[in-house]
């Protein structure tokens, strides 16, 4: 009987070491996991090189194009306001290569304006370019800003140098037809990229690694048809 006790005892004594032993090895095994994952953490955010702050995520080409904006292939963009109000502008590219534009000639408040089709007129040195609407619907808001500071489209195309703001009765008409979100960088890459083919000599005006582009792209180039080439990418001829 004795013997049993001391058995029975010396088994209690195993069973505790053994639940000891177990019980360490989880915490060392649960301590290296948790220390191998901020480990990998660590590593997995300081791996991407750094970003210049002045570019961000929303500059493809050297151009400002900024994702929470929506775009339509002819170089206009718009943005939601609030139900069926949307606020129209033109991006940086186009307003690159507009350059200093001397006048622009908006539509009317209360005019109905159809995507895709001409709605307002830009001049310089006397000769004028227009641009296509992205979307469809009643003007409700001109910036008159713009008629006494033409410059602010240049200066500040996704703020200050906002054209107008449409009325869109049936809202499918902001998205019908713009640049898919996904194929934005795409498109807008591709547009610097013809605009190099067709003038060469504007390559260094957008340095290659990422510079920004010059205020007036075609100020350098006396021979470049200004209505010409804004006309192509604008869609208007």
């Amino acid at each position: 009987m004795r013997r049993a006790l001391m058995r029975v005892r010396k088994v209690e004594k195993i069973m505790t070491v053994i639940l000891v032993l177990a019980t360490f090895f989880v915490f060392i095994t649960l301590d290296y996991i948790m220390n191998r994952g901020k480990v990998m953490n660590t590593v997995a955010v300081s791996a991407p090189k750094a970003v210049p702050a002045e570019l961000g995520g929303d500059y493809v080409e050297g151009f400002h194009v900024p994702q929470t904006v929506s775009y339509h292939s002819g170089h206009s963009w718009l943005m939601q306001e609030r139900k069926n109000l949307v606020r129209v502008g033109a991006d940086e590219f186009a307003a690159a290569l507009l350059g200093k534009i001397e006048k622009v000639e908006l539509p009317r408040p209360g005019q109905w304006i159809r995507q895709g089709q001409k709605f307002l007129t830009f001049f310089r040195d006397g000769i004028k370019t227009e641009m296509v609407s992205p979307t469809e619907g009643e003007v409700m808001e001109v910036n008159a800003d713009l008629f006494n500071n033409p410059a602010a489209l240049r200066q500040d195309p996704y703020g200050k140098g906002w054209l107008v703001a449409v009325h869109v009765p049936d809202e499918e008409n902001t998205s019908r037809n713009l640049v898919p979100k996904a194929l934005v960088r795409e498109w807008m890459r591709d547009a610097a990229q013809r605009l190099y083919a067709h003038q060469p000599a504007l390559a260094g005006a957008v340095a290659a690694d990422g510079g920004r582009p010059a205020e007036d792209l075609l100020a350098a180039m006396p021979d470049a048809n200004w209505a010409e080439v804004t006309g192509e990418f604008f869609l208007t001829v």
